[in-house]
């Protein structure tokens, strides 16, 4: 940002006389047709492109291949995705900030300015991979278990803590408060982000990349996220784009009802198998309910 605006769909919303900047896509299917019917992942990554046009890593093609989807139902055009933010646990967060450290201690060796090394996309880092069970069984076994991991990670613990208070965009979610997923669906997921910029506020969907596996989690609610390797978290923290094809969307239309005993992950763990087999690894899956009448 800011953006090139070829499409010209940059508009504003006012909410309690604060004034947001915004891309929308019904100005944007003036030129690009009608977007109706393009899955709403898709549409997240087309606002996303819109946001970062620059002619460069994002130009109108780029655009106008989304909008295309929606004839061949799949694309090979490659795409520059910048997600808003980056999710971390601690067992990938520590070599991060590791990297980061380092990287000032060359800045400054070279005579530059250390403090200008920042992440440039707002990093959450949520400890929840040290946990060990010692006690149990007793009201007082979690109190107890959370003294001795401080015990054991603390010089973990106070690297991350001077972190969190050296970096700009870097926040570290102690020890005891959640596991990771739990704390991005409960704490860190804000649907709608918002950024200031060039005296302007521009509100935009909430999508990020993490480094654990359950990442996809924060999809529930209408968050687009996935889960990526340690080099490609620190990568999208520098600012750096995800290099990715538009995806295919599977959609799982459901209908009826679970039986009695049968769990939502019963359902999952017997859709799953027959999603693999249809080539999953790098598609989005959208669950869909039958519409009522």
């Amino acid at each position: 940002m800011p953006s090139l605006d070829s499409l010209k769909s940059l508009k504003t919303l006012e909410i309690d006389n604060k004034t947001y900047h915004y891309f929308s896509l019904p100005e944007a299917a003036r030129s690009l047709g009608d977007l109706d019917k393009l899955p709403m992942s898709l549409k997240v990554l087309l606002e996303n492109l819109l946001r970062w046009e620059d002619n460069k890593t994002v130009t109108g093609n780029d655009l106008k291949a989304i909008a295309d989807w929606l004839t061949e139902r799949r694309s090979d055009r490659e795409i520059q995705y910048r997600p808003a933010r980056v999710l971390m646990q601690d067992f990938t967060g520590v070599p991060a900030v590791v990297d980061l450290a380092a990287m000032r201690a060359a800045v400054a060796k070279a005579g530059g300015d250390p403090q200008r090394i920042n992440p440039l996309s707002p990093v959450d880092l949520v400890i929840d991979h040290s946990v060990m069970v010692d006690k149990f069984g007793n009201a007082e076994a979690f109190g107890e278990n959370v003294d001795i991991e401080m015990q054991r990670n603390g010089e973990r613990y106070a690297f991350l803590r001077w972190g969190q208070s050296a970096f700009n965009n870097f926040s570290v979610v102690p020890p005891g408060t959640g596991i990771c997923h739990q704390v991005n669906l409960e704490y860190l997921g804000r649907t709608v982000w918002t950024k200031e910029e060039d005296g302007r506020t521009y509100a935009f969907p909430d999508t990020l990349v993490g480094t654990d596996s359950h990442t996809t989690m924060i999809n529930g609610l209408g968050v687009l996220g996935w889960g990526v390797g340690g080099i490609e978290a620190e990568a999208a923290m520098l600012g750096q784009p995800v290099s990715m094809l538009i995806p295919e969307v599977i959609g799982f239309r459901l209908t009826g009802k679970l039986k009695e005993g049968i769990t939502a992950t019963d359902l999952v763990l017997t859709v799953h198998p027959d999603a693999a087999q249809e080539r999953c690894g790098r598609q989005v899956c959208r669950v869909l309910r039958r519409r009522p009448g």
